[in-house]
């Protein structure tokens, strides 16, 4: 089984490995449901989906009749103004057949006066604030991809406690000097607040090519199973992360495979003779 962890300060004992719904996005609703079995089979308790994910939040609801108490349900909403995201949320609950989402998230957060929309007045968050204290939802985060997420998320907790972050982190971005640093000055004052701290974009292998795209993710993922532990098991050793999985539902029992099987880091010669033989390049330039 996966290991697992206080998500934060929530109150859920999460599994580390933490279903990435965005793989849902566009697969039948009979996909959908094998997936589940994958999900209850390796013990995973916590969906992570956003609106914009396709038909992911619309897979899942059937799910909620007889599992709703198996798992902790995130989502998100891409939409910085008040009553847009008011409505989102309430479209989220009606898809997801749900009274209650445990976590609202918002999605992506990282252009400046995007953040300054939502922050502020009659703003997104406003709207998440007045979800939770209507009991609609229970906690309220916020997501981001590229270069900036780590330094536009400790401006967010400066402005607001949020509950928790999710961002992106592997082994190749641990190599870039400043990117590095930001993330780990906001590990720092994640773990001072007890603010959860999830992770994307572990198994990035580097950014579609001319090859045709076999894959869901809208990058080019590893595949080999030995490059999908090492990239795991590395991301893993740090302790108090959580790791969101890859967004392609063929990808997922590799990745949750491997997640059950961690007991122990990865040499950093390791993890660089993979990056030069899997040809791996970055995603976030």
């Amino acid at each position: 089984m996966i290991e697992t962890l206080a998500f934060g300060r929530t109150g859920h004992i999460s599994t580390r490995t933490i279903f990435g719904a965005a793989a849902l996005g566009d697969v039948t609703q009979e996909a959908a449901d094998a997936t589940l079995e994958t999900l209850l089979e390796y013990g995973v308790n916590h969906i992570d989906t956003a609106a914009s994910y396709g038909h992911a939040e619309e897979r899942i609801g059937p799910w909620m009749a007889a599992h709703r108490t198996d798992f902790f349900l995130a989502t998100k909403t891409g939409d910085r103004t008040y009553q847009a995201a008011r409505d989102s949320i309430h479209r989220s609950l009606e898809r997801m057949r749900v009274s209650q989402l445990d976590l609202i998230q918002l999605h992506c957060l990282i252009d400046p006066k995007e953040w300054e929309v939502a922050m502020g007045p009659k703003g997104a968050l406003e709207a998440l604030i007045e979800a939770r204290d209507e009991g609609l939802v229970r906690f309220i985060g916020v997501t981001g991809h590229g270069l900036n997420a780590a330094r536009m998320h400790i401006q967010s907790l400066k402005r607001f406690d949020f509950d928790t972050v999710l961002l992106p982190w592997n082994y190749g971005m641990s190599q870039d000097a400043a990117y590095a640093a930001s993330f780990r000055e906001l590990e720092d004052l994640c773990r001072a607040r007890n603010v959860a701290l999830q992770t994307i974009k572990a198994l990035l292998r580097r950014p579609w090519g001319r090859e045709e795209r076999n894959r869901a993710t809208w990058y080019q993922p590893l595949e080999v199973q030995g490059d999908i532990d090492r990239a795991v098991h590395w991301l893993l050793s740090h302790e108090g992360l959580f790791l969101n999985t890859v967004g392609d539902i063929g990808v997922l029992p590799r990745v949750l495979e491997a997640a059950s099987r961690f007991e122990q880091g990865v040499a950093a010669t390791d993890m660089e003779a993979m990056l030069e033989q899997s040809e791996m390049a970055p995603l976030f330039v």
